[in-house]
């Protein structure tokens, strides 16, 4: 039954993947093909339908799952990223966008003879902001806000700005992430100690070439674009040439959320009690602060009234771009689940007889390969983890040899996949097509994998 499950499976990604090469909608071929694969797995018996609470009828229970889904993405990742889609509009309604990047360039206009270094420097940054913020869609929203005007205006295309912004999530790190969280239960130490004796000692290293190769490789994929003309760069302009109607205080506008969350963070400290503020409170607390703004700019009541139709036109706008596309996402990851695709992997890794070393290797890479398939770091990761002490102790490992790439790659993997949740929300909200930039993403990061394992295996 597993292998057939794994067979189905196989078939089943094959006649996405041709749906989506057709350009069919993305979100109905997923969609549909979710549903398929749950239908299918209970048909035959490899596993019911994935609900809290069934029905009693099949039917009926397939499309509790996507209520399900709907419901949980809305309360999870839904409502934060359709308020930081809301946002961005609202910057660019009143121009705030422009006020950073006109404040920007000066200190910039050193750079501009050297872009793609300016660029790579936002991943250690960004890195460093995911620990503190382990969101990876929230982080990539508020950075588009924040640091794509910037970039784009620097010279660099807007694929290369998104995909070193996309990036600064790609390894899931940080005492306050689910996956660090998990894998510290594994190895049975706490989350700090696991992230300093573990993670850093690995990240590190990977961080520099991922810097590096992202530096040639997004030189090059630029210039390959220009070529074919499918670039993505936008007319740049100077300084002098940038016009700007509203006051330059307004370029504190789009980072503000991303300062608050910094400023009232558990891990600075700044205030005892510690005060702690979530994403989508900060999205509105600078959403208000920004009509305040307007309010005392333009003297008019009405127009602070009306300022809300923007806000909630991009939250809507979002909403049918992103989040449906998460949700149909979440189904097709779901059905693949239930056919026993992930199983497959597992059982397939553990029978081949090899060393401890190579079994570390392949899961690890099959990890990587479903984290691209399904989309989800932490669905292709939890399906794994839980598997490594065993392994380890079969073959004399510790567990932290094998979990720590494991873990870092499934995060890796969801950069590539077009489905991930934070390379659709980004992409789609900086204007470029999420394939694309899994596509950017893969070079880079493939290298990083072979890199990470050498590392892990043979080095360290």
């Amino acid at each position: 039954m597993l292998i057939l499950g794994a067979i189905l499976s196989l078939q089943f990604i094959v006649l996405t993947a041709w749906w989506l090469y057709k350009k069919y909608n993305p979100q109905a071929v997923l969609l549909v093909t979710g549903l398929m694969m749950l239908t299918l797995a209970s048909v035959i018996g490899i596993s019911p339908a994935p609900v809290s609470e069934p029905t009693g009828t099949l039917t009926f229970d397939l499309f509790r799952i996507v209520k399900e889904t709907f419901s949980t993405n809305i309360l999870r990742v839904g409502l934060m990223i359709m308020t930081i889609g809301g946002y961005v509009a609202y910057m660019k309604h009143i121009k705030a966008s422009d006020a950073l990047v006109y404040v920007s360039m000066q200190p910039l206009s050193l750079l501009r003879k050297y872009p793609y270094a300016a660029s790579i420097a936002i991943i250690p940054i960004g890195q460093i902001l995911f620990i503190c913020t382990p969101s990876a869609a929230g982080l990539g929203l508020l950075l588009v806000v924040s640091i794509l005007p910037v970039l784009v205006s620097l010279g660099v295309s807007r694929l290369t700005a998104v995909s070193v912004i996309s990036a600064c999530t790609v390894f899931d790190m940080g005492p306050s992430s689910a996956n660090t969280a998990k894998a510290a239960e594994l190895v049975g130490i706490n989350n700090v100690s696991y992230f300093i004796e573990h993670q850093l000692p690995l990240a590190i290293p990977m961080t520099i070439l991922l810097m590096i190769l992202y530096y040639f490789s997004n030189r090059y994929c630029d210039r390959r674009d220009v070529a074919r003309g499918k670039s993505t760069f936008v007319a740049t302009t100077t300084r002098e040439e940038l016009k700007v109607d509203v006051p330059l205080i307004y370029a504190i506008l789009p980072v503000l959320p991303l300062a608050l969350l910094i400023i009232f963070s558990k891990y600075l400290q700044l205030f005892n009690p510690a005060i702690e503020l979530d994403t989508t409170t900060a999205m509105l607390l600078s959403l208000m602060v920004a009509m305040i703004f307007e309010l005392v700019r333009k003297r008019s009541l009405s127009h602070f009234f009306n300022g809300l139709k923007t806000f909630w036109g991009g939250m809507g706008k979002v909403f049918a771009d992103v989040v449906t596309l998460i949700v149909c996402a979440e189904v097709f990851a779901c059905g693949l689940i239930s056919l026993g695709f992930i199983n497959a992997l597992v059982e397939g890794s553990m029978h081949l007889g090899l060393s401890g070393m190579v079994v570390g290797v392949i899961i690890t890479v099959l990890i990587f390969l479903a984290a691209m398939l399904m989309g989800s770091g932490n669905a292709s990761f939890f399906s794994f983890g839980p598997l490594v002490p065993d392994i380890a102790g079969r073959f004399g490992l510790q567990p932290a040899d094998i979990i720590v790439p494991m873990q870092l790659s499934s995060s890796m993997g969801r950069a590539t996949s077009p489905i991930a949740g934070v390379i659709i929300a980004i992409a789609e909200i900086a204007g470029v097509p999420p394939m694309e930039l899994a596509r950017r993403n893969l070079v880079p990061l493939g290298v990083t994998l072979i890199f990470m394992l050498t590392y892990n295996y043979l080095i360290i």
